[in-house]
């Protein structure tokens, strides 16, 4: 989705409290922190199987192809397969 059409995206408000300590820890003012959260939500939502990669860029604020390439930084496979069904479309390939 690019970004110019996420404004027309209904979006939610939540409040996460977070001990002061985070900022510190992180080396980051408040803001920066709420915007690692949120990207780190996305990905671990999207890691999970949750939510598709579209829903989880708009989750981080930013376009798909934006989002596809910051799975790629932070490790984060955009293949949404099991080992199991991995090795099973390996298995099959081999056997054509």
């Amino acid at each position: 989705m690019e970004r110019h059409l996420l404004e027309y995206i209904s979006m939610s408000t939540f409040v996460l409290d977070c001990p002061s300590e985070l900022s510190v820890a992180l080396g980051k003012r408040p803001a920066e922190v709420a915007r690692e959260v949120q990207l780190m939500a996305a990905l671990r939502l999207y890691e999970s199987g949750r939510i598709s990669s579209g829903l989880a860029a708009s989750l981080a604020g930013m376009s798909r192809v934006e989002f596809i390439t910051t799975c790629g930084q932070f490790g984060v496979s955009i293949f949404q397969q099991t080992p199991e069904e991995l090795e099973s479309d390996i298995a099959n390939a081999r056997a054509c």
